[in-house]
């Protein structure tokens, strides 16, 4: 299961016109495994109806400190929480917490509880800048309050301006981070993602079908448990939040050339790109016509990255191929292993619906050096990655310099 599988978090929804976000948000926050418990402020039920949420969470709406079932409902959900998120939060809110002012059951349950706490502003833009907000935000970061700022964009009523909600994404983005074990914190890691494209002329290129959706999960994971995360891409992906450095290229020699200058100092290597085997002995500096009649292209290979990586691999390092297949994928992943001097390779059998490139999901084996192989079922890529992060990090060697 994922980072948020069986993590209780108190949602606090309080009276703005973003508050519609806090459906989306509270909607991803369940799909992804966590129990929800949303709380609303009487400010909160004049855009969104109690109904919409409670209907999405994983119990009803609670917005009173008298009228629930529990006498201190309020203590009861700071003590059971494992994060307690407010999206969107008000100035009031924020005042009011920083002011340690217990004036309804959100408020009451933020002095509650002991669990991170993560805020996520949205007003506009004239109140965000106002200094008051910005004093008591200050004293609630002092105090180990995550806030998550807002963005620039359209606000209510037609104006423009920093201020607005960040992303359901954003935030759910953020909540995983904050429940996710920082065991990569100081490591750095290398990813490669996408298919190289090697040109044949001017507009013309030999490549493959990668997407580079797997290698940026990989990227995410990695950068969600605190690690320097150096991304060689060949695809323009948005960046996954963290510490993530992307280097672009196009060429299997360009990803060569960007991974032997990064992957000496790096404590894992995830090779996920899809290489390509072969590129043109030459190519044409212009467009071929087609008028010209079908050219004759001659191929040589390209560099092995994998066996070079291999081969000069680091003591302490962690390097882990990927293998898609289409037969026999259990022995050719474990012959690749041993021929480039893996410690883990993640084998995928492309010919599968549901698995490998463009797809949204995968299914995958990954090949220990050490020990039996592991099978992740049919899931969405971020899963598979937490997986691979997972084989990496308990190999990693505890003494290696962080």
């Amino acid at each position: 299961m994922g980072t948020l599988a069986g993590k209780r978090i108190v949602i606090g929804v309080t009276g703005g016109i973003a508050a519609y976000k806090a459906v989306e948000v509270c909607r991803r926050l369940v799909d992804a495994g966590a129990h929800v418990s949303p709380i609303m402020t009487k400010g909160a039920e004049h855009f969104i109806g109690r109904s919409t949420l409670s209907a999405l969470a994983s119990e009803p709406v609670q917005s009173s400190l008298w009228d629930e079932e529990s006498p201190i409902p309020h203590t009861r959900l700071g003590q059971g929480a494992d994060l307690v998120l407010v999206a969107p939060a008000t100035a009031r809110l924020i005042g009011a917490y920083a002011a340690g002012i217990s004036s309804d059951l959100l408020t009451a349950t933020l002095l509650a509880t002991r669990a991170p706490v993560l805020v996520c502003p949205a007003m506009h833009t004239e109140m965000w800048e106002h200094p008051a907000v910005h004093d008591n935000l200050a004293t609630l970061r002092r105090r180990g309050v995550h806030v998550l700022e807002p963005e620039a964009g359209r606000l209510a009523g037609g104006d423009v301006g920093r201020g607005r909600l960040a992303s359901p994404e954003a935030i759910v983005a953020a909540v995983e981070r904050l429940l996710t074990p920082a065991d990569l914190h100081g490591r750095t890691v290398l990813v490669t993602a996408g298919g190289t494209r090697e040109p044949i002329d001017a507009v013309r290129v030999i490549a493959n079908r990668s997407s580079g959706k797997q290698g940026y999960a990989v990227a995410a994971e990695a950068a969600s448990r605190g690690a320097h995360v150096v991304l060689v891409s060949t695809v323009d992906l948005p960046v996954p939040a963290g510490d993530v450095q992307v280097v672009p290229v196009e060429t299997a020699a360009q990803m060569q050339d960007a991974v032997d200058r990064h992957a000496a100092s790096c404590n894992i290597v995830i090779m996920a790109a899809a290489v390509a085997d072969f590129r043109p002995v030459t190519a044409a500096s212009g467009k071929i016509k087609k008028d010209s009649g079908a050219p004759q292209i001659v191929l040589e290979a390209t560099p092995d990255i994998l066996a070079s990586l291999g081969a000069h691999k680091p003591a302490g390092q962690v390097l882990v191929g990927f293998a898609a297949e289409t037969s026999d994928l259990l022995a050719n992943a474990q012959a690749k292993l041993l021929r480039k001097n893996l410690d883990l390779i993640v084998a995928n059998d492309v010919s599968q619906p549901g698995v490998g490139f463009h797809h949204d999901t995968n299914a995958v084996t990954i090949v220990r050096r050490h020990g039996e192989p592991l099978t992740v079922s049919l899931s969405d890529k971020r899963e598979i990655a937490r997986a691979v992060v997972d084989a990496a990090v308990a190999i990693l060697a505890p003494h290696s310099e962080p």
